[in-house]
């Protein structure tokens, strides 16, 4: 199981070459870059270079970049102007679209798999013309990310738009092919549940978003510390032909904390528990 940790435990800090250090010594072999300006500003050359060079000097890979929820994304603040590809206003949709090209541009500079995207807000219920925004969206931003070799990967999120089963329906019903999934274990023990959410899911989902929950708030706690059964969700990771990557999501829960020796315990507990469901799915 390779080591991927998404940035989003510092997007209220920027990501520095010294971050970057740190992460590579906690024994962690690759990231998930979180685009929010003041953390990661993909929209700025200079910032790509400064990221790809760290990437290079602490021999770390560029697993999946996430894609920009909010604009102007503040220190100290929990909120920006949001950015969403389903919006029904024309203008701001089409200036989403183009604030979400300027970060798989960085794709130019830094070679990368995965880009992790919402559709819509927290909580937003389903409406048809938001999907018909986010198709007319995602038409051309699939084809803009495969010119780059980048795979979208549409996330579920606690919202009517975003539920596991409207994914694959959107999916079918738009024709467009290319996209993939990203299954949010957190998420998705705030909805339908982990067992159903991730077999609603399964054969697209390419990567992943681990963390945990009480499962009513977004607290995206370590695993164990929250009450998703990862007996159970480990389980279901085991049993996919090929080992889905496993990314810690986590949020600052106060000044420090976690902290990296943190990470690499729950690290190591995954890899420990997910390597006995191997075992025990190889005995007859």
């Amino acid at each position: 199981m390779s080591r991927i940790l998404s940035t989003y435990r510092f997007v209220h800090q920027p990501l520095t070459p010294a971050l970057m250090a740190e992460i590579s010594r906690a024994g962690i072999s690759a990231v998930e870059v979180f685009c929010a300006p003041m953390h990661f500003n993909y929209g700025k050359a200079e910032a790509a270079r400064e990221l790809g060079d760290a990437l290079t000097e602490y021999r770390l890979e560029l697993h999946a970049l996430h894609s920009p929820t909010e604009r102007d994304l503040a220190e100290g603040r929990g909120s920006g102007a949001a950015i969403s590809i389903c919006d029904t206003e024309r203008i701001r949709r089409l200036d989403a679209v183009d604030e979400v090209k300027r970060a798989l541009e960085v794709a130019e500079q830094i070679p990368f798999r995965y880009f992790i995207q919402h559709l819509g807000h927290s909580r937003e219920v389903a409406d048809p013309r938001k999907l018909d925004a986010a198709f007319n969206s995602l038409e051309h931003l699939v084809i803009f990310a495969k010119a780059r070799g980048v795979t979208i990967a549409l996330e579920n999120t606690p919202n009517e738009l975003s539920a596991p089963a409207s994914l694959r329906q959107f999916i079918s019903e738009t024709h467009l092919r290319d996209l993939r999934l990203c299954f949010d274990i957190g998420h998705a023990h705030m909805d339908t549940g982990v067992g159903t959410s991730f077999d609603t899911m399964r054969d697209l989902i390419v990567t992943t978003h681990i963390h945990d929950n009480h499962g009513e708030k977004d607290e995206h706690l370590l695993p164990y510390e929250g009450t998703i059964d990862w007996d159970a969700a480990l389980g279901s990771f085991g049993a996919v032909p090929q080992p889905l990557p496993l990314v810690l999501e986590l949020k600052e829960q106060s000044a420090g904390v976690p902290a990296f020796d943190h990470m690499r315990a729950s690290f190591e507990k995954l890899e420990k528990n997910l390597e006995a469901k191997h075992e025990g799915a190889k005995r007859p």
